[in-house]
């Protein structure tokens, strides 16, 4: 594969999730760094995308709530 290598927070501002939720994926094994610049990973913004979709299979069919409704959280007094 080949591809631009990207910083953390990019991937996570392209995918739409934290940069904490890129590190989480590294470290469940989802998705591993492509390179390093100095400190920082680097990573393939289509092995980002492959990561994100895979964790949201997960949470689908985990039966958790995406895609179904909610009840609304009453205001705080």
């Amino acid at each position: 594969m080949t591809g631009a290598l990207i910083t953390g927070a990019l991937a996570a501002g392209e995918a739409g999730v934290a940069p904490a939720t890129i590190r989480k994926w590294v470290q469940l094994g989802r998705l591993a760094p492509a390179g390093r610049q100095g400190r920082a990973q680097l990573y393939r913004l289509e092995d980002v995308f492959a990561a994100e979709r895979a964790a949201r299979g997960t949470r689908d069919q985990s039966g958790g709530t995406r895609g179904r409704p909610t009840a609304p959280t009453p205001p705080r007094p």
